[in-house]
């Protein structure tokens, strides 16, 4: 099943640091934002992105991915605004 960009966006943000930085972005993280846009799956984000062979563990494939979902929508969303204010 396909993630849609906008569902990417409406998810609930998980972000526990106060202030974004440079250093809070991991670069996967913005792979998994551009995965979400291009409609593809979890599946293929965890074992293109992230090296969890969704097979063999898709409890922990389907965590981490949402995690970094979440993360990116909490930069576009919320971080990006710190980021760039100063």
């Amino acid at each position: 099943m396909g993630l849609k960009a906008q569902h990417c966006a409406m998810r609930s943000l998980g972000q526990t640091a106060s202030r974004a930085t440079t250093d809070s972005i991991p670069p996967f993280t913005l792979r998994i934002l551009d995965a979400c846009a291009d409609n593809a799956s979890e599946e293929e984000m965890a074992e293109l992105i992230l090296g969890i062979d969704p097979v063999l563990e898709s409890v922990r494939a389907r965590k981490a991915v949402r995690s970094h979902i979440d993360r990116a929508n909490w930069m576009v969303t919320t971080g990006s605004k710190q980021l760039f204010a100063g």
